[in-house]
């Protein structure tokens, strides 16, 4: 999991500066997951996941970005342009990342992505895998949250 602000290394990966509310929520910033797709997961033929193991792995990056940011885990208020471009299968490895776009007085706006990273090659055998030379966009999303108001 990281943390880092587009385009901008000179932090480290922390966000920088703090609004009047307190909040540290800055157009730019990324977080991005990594995770293994278990076979437990795999829901129609070919182990392909359903589209909703996408949009629940956003809710996890949003989250974590709230946290960050705000210092509370906010609430999802909607999605926008959901679109699932390629398939996400049991045994891959994908990468989520949520990019903070517009930031209102307790609503925060994302961009979501889901990347595969590495897939199960069962070709070569039964735990066989490769990391691909370029990542497949999967899925992506805007969504919305909303955080409480500054006490």
């Amino acid at each position: 999991m990281s943390l880092e602000r587009t385009g901008d290394s000179s932090t480290g990966g922390r966000p920088t500066g703090s609004s009047s509310t307190g909040s540290r929520a800055e157009v730019g910033l990324v977080v991005t997951h990594r995770r293994y797709v278990p076979y437990s997961h795999a829901h129609y033929a070919g182990n392909l996941v359903d589209g909703a193991y996408s949009l629940a792995a956003f809710g996890d990056v949003a989250t974590e970005m709230c946290i960050r940011t705000d210092g509370d885990e906010g609430l999802f208020a909607s999605y926008s342009d959901v679109q699932f471009r390629a398939p996400v299968r049991a045994g891959d490895v994908i990468e989520i990342s949520a990019t903070l776009v517009r930031v209102g007085s307790r609503s925060r706006e994302m961009d979501f992505e889901v990347r595969v990273v590495g897939r199960g090659a069962p070709e070569r055998g039964e735990s066989a895998a490769d990391v691909l030379e370029s990542p497949v966009v999967a899925t992506t999303a805007r969504g919305v949250v909303v955080v409480p108001p500054p006490t």
